[in-house]
């Protein structure tokens, strides 16, 4: 549809994570027939955001605002194929009862608690969140 509608940017951006993709099979050493798990998919994606993030910070902080444009066209992209984000308050609550599964928990817990948040989630919070919402949990309980 993209190709058809000559949208360049989307075009080049999604044959970008096809090869990426493929790439990844490659690594893997799976057979092209072969397809990648859903959750090796989204990771492979989430891996290209984070780094366009990355790349939008460079680029305002170097003054070149059309290339921070151009990365965050592509960010908005390939969010389109990501599950759809927890909220902060929901990402909260998904902290709060694993710190209760989990019993006592102190701040030196955090890669274990950190692990299982992300894992119940599915994908769906972002680790910056959790990360940060984590932190003030802990940061109550010492």
């Amino acid at each position: 549809m993209a190709y058809k509608e000559k949208r360049e940017l989307e075009v080049s951006t999604l044959r970008m994570l096809k090869a990426t993709l493929t790439n990844k099979l490659i690594e893997k050493k799976m057979a092209k027939e072969e397809m990648l798990s859903d959750e090796e998919t989204i990771a492979v994606i989430k891996s290209e955001v984070k780094k366009r993030k990355d790349s939008v910070e460079s680029y305002e902080s170097g003054g070149r605002q059309d290339l921070a444009d151009k990365e965050k066209a592509e960010i908005s992209i390939l969010e389109k194929y990501l599950p759809q984000q927890l909220s902060e308050d929901k990402v909260r609550e998904l902290v709060l009862a694993v710190i209760l599964e989990m019993g006592t928990v102190v701040p030196s817990d955090f890669g274990k608690v950190m692990g299982a948040v992300m894992a119940k989630s599915q994908g769906a919070a972002d680790g910056q969140t959790v990360s940060k919402i984590l932190k003030e949990e802990l940061g109550k309980m010492a």
